[in-house]
C-alpha cells in the first residue's frame, strides 16, 4: 500500500482544500470522510498534483496507510463531534503518533483534550486556520498552539502551505496549551467587529447620503486602494458588483437581513468579561447580530416609529469624515483585540508574542489588512507595549482621525442612523483616553447600599462608610 505524509478528516471545503494544497507542495495527503464521494472529489481535483492523495471513508485503512509518526489533522465542526473522532481514531494509533484540531473549539476544550491525549501518550495540539477556503487552497494564516515538540515536526509542511509575506510563512508557534485556538477565537472577535462596522458604514451610505448602489462600490473599491486596504473591504466592494447571471439587480438586494454566527465572537466576549478586558466593538457586533434575527419583531416596530432620515451633509466632505471615522473604529477593533491578548497571556501563561501574531496575520486570514503593519511594527520595537493606543505611532494615526470620526457618529445619531459599533469604538477611545472617570460615584453607591469599600486617592487600604445614620 502506499504511505502518505499527513492525514485529514473531514473533506469538506477547507479539509480538501488544505489537503489540495499540501499536494501542490508535494506532500503525500491522505483524507478521510465517511461521505465517499468527497473523498473521490479529493482525488479528482488533485489529479496532476506534486503529492499524490487519496480519500478513505473508513477510519482503519486510512489510518494504517500513514507513515509514522502519524500525522492527522481534524477540520470538523467544533464540540463533541472533535471527542468522538477523537475516540473513533485512538485504537488504531501507536504512542508518539499526532493529532492536530485545525476547528474553531473553544479553548476550554482544548485544554482538556491535550490532557486527556497527553496521558494516552500521544501529542496533540490546537491549531487555528484562518482565510476560507481560498486561504485554505491557496495559503492561509495558521496558529498553532500546544505541544511544541508536535509542531516541529510538522513545522515544514505547514510553512510550505501558508500564505507568504515578503517570502515569510504566515504560521508560528502561538504558546503552550490552547494558546492556538485562544488566538483564532480572538482573530475571530476581531473579524466579528470589522464586519459590523463595514456593515454600519453601508447603512450609512445607503440610507444616510443615500448613493446608489454603485457608487457605494466606488467608495469601497477607493477605500481599498489606501490606508483601510483588507480583505474584508476588498470582497465588500466585489459584493456591490455581483448579480445572478440573468438578474438586473445586485444579490446583496435580495439576502435576508438576519446574520448569523458560529459562536467564535459570542466566546471572545465571555471569556473578555472574564478577562476584565473590554472589547466595546466585539461586544456591540456580538449584540447586532443577535438582533438582526428577530427581524419579524423589527418589521413591526418599523411602524411604530419614526425612522431614520437622510443626513444633510456635504456629500465629498463628509465622505472624508467617514474613512476617517472607519480607520479610527478599525484600529479600536484591533486594539481591543491584542489587549486582550495581552491580559490572556498573563492570566494563562502563554508567553504570546504579539508581533508575531499580528505578523502571521499580514497574509492569508480573514482579518489581514494593511494596518497590522502598523501594529506588527508597534509591538517588535516594544514588546513590552501596554497597549496598542499607547504607541506614538498609532496615537499619531488616532489623533488625525478622531475629527471625522465625532462628525460621522454626532451626525448619524441626529439622524436616527445606528452605528453602534463605531459608537462603541469612540466612546471606549474617550474613556481610555481620561485620567479620571466617573468610576469613583460608583464605588461610592456600591459602598452605599453594599459595604463593598472603597480605595482612596494616595492611600492604601480600603475604606468603608456608614452613608446615613442607622435607624
Amino acid at each position: 500500500m502506499s504511505k502518505y505524509d499527513f492525514g485529514m478528516i473531514g473533506l469538506g471545503t477547507m479539509g480538501r482544500s488544505l489537503l489540495l494544497n499540501m499536494a501542490d507542495h508535494g506532500v503525500n495527503g491522505a483524507g478521510f470522510d465517511k461521505d465517499a464521494a468527497k473523498g473521490a472529489q479529493l482525488e479528482t481535483d488533485g489529479a496532476g498534483a506534486k503529492g499524490n492523495v487519496k480519500g478513505f471513508s473508513d477510519v482503519e485503512p486510512f489510518v494504517a496507510s500513514l507513515n509514522s509518526p502519524k500525522a492527522i489533522m481534524m477540520l470538523v465542526p467544533a464540540g463533541k463531534i472533535v471527542d468522538e473522532v477523537i475516540e473513533e481514531l485512538l485504537p488504531f494509533l501507536d504512542k508518539g503518533d499526532i493529532l492536530i484540531d485545525g476547528g474553531n473549539s473553544h479553548f476550554t476544550d482544548t485544554n482538556r483534550r491535550v490532557d486527556y491525549l497527553e496521558a494516552k501518550g500521544f501529542h496533540f495540539f490546537g491549531m487555528g486556520v484562518s482565510g476560507g477556503e481560498e486561504g485554505a487552497r491557496r495559503g492561509p494564516s495558521m496558529m498553532p498552539g500546544g505541544d511544541k515538540a508536535a509542531y516541529n515536526v510538522m513545522k515544514p509542511i505547514l510553512e510550505a502551505i501558508a500564505a507568504k509575506i515578503d517570502g515569510v510563512p504566515c504560521v508560528t508557534y502561538i504558546g503552550p496549551g490552547a494558546s492556538g485556538h485562544f488566538v483564532k477565537m480572538v482573530h475571530n472577535g476581531i473579524e466579528y467587529g470589522l464586519m459590523q462596522l463595514i456593515a454600519e458604514t453601508y447603512e450609512v451610505l445607503r440610507n444616510g447620503l443615500q448613493l446608489s448602489n454603485e457608487e457605494i462600490h466606488d467608495v469601497f473599491a477607493k477605500w481599498n486602494e489606501g490606508r483601510l486596504s483588507s480583505f474584508l473591504i476588498e470582497i465588500t466592494r466585489d459584493i456591490f458588483t455581483y448579480k445572478e447571471p440573468g438578474a438586473d439587480h445586485l444579490l446583496v438586494d435580495d439576502i435576508k437581513d438576519e446574520a448569523r454566527a458560529k459562536g467564535t465572537g459570542k466566546w471572545t466576549s465571555q471569556i473578555a468579561y472574564d478577562l476584565e478586558s473590554p472589547i466595546t466593538v466585539i461586544d456591540a457586533s456580538v449584540s447586532m447580530r443577535d438582533l438582526s434575527k428577530y427581524k419579524a419583531i423589527r418589521v413591526k416596530a418599523a411602524d411604530l416609529y419614526t425612522q431614520s432620515v437622510a443626513l444633510n451633509v456635504d456629500k465629498e466632505a463628509f465622505l472624508k469624515s467617514l474613512e476617517e471615522a472607519f480607520f479610527f473604529s478599525m484600529i479600536m477593533s484591533y486594539a481591543q483585540g491584542m489587549f486582550m491578548l495581552s491580559r490572556a497571556s498573563a492570566e494563562y501563561k502563554y508567553d504570546l508574542q504579539l508581533d508575531e501574531i499580528a505578523k502571521i496575520w499580514r497574509g492569508g486570514c480573514i482579518i489581514r489588512s494593511k494596518f497590522l503593519e502598523n501594529i506588527y511594527g508597534a509591538y517588535g520595537k516594544n514588546k513590552a507595549l501596554e497597549h496598542l493606543l499607547l504607541d506614538a505611532d498609532v496615537v499619531a494615526l488616532v489623533q488625525g482621525a478622531t475629527q471625522g470620526m465625532r462628525t460621522v457618529v454626532s451626525s448619524a445619531v441626529s439622524a436616527g442612523i445606528a452605528l453602534p459599533c463605531y459608537s462603541a469604538a469612540l466612546s471606549y477611545f474617550d474613556n481610555f483616553k481620561t485620567a479620571n472617570m466617573p468610576s469613583n460615584l460608583t464605588q461610592a453607591q456600591r459602598d452605599y447600599f453594599g459595604a463593598h469599600t472603597y480605595a482612596l486617592n494616595g492611600k492604601e487600604g480600603f475604606f468603608h462608610t456608614q452613608w446615613m445614620p442607622k435607624s
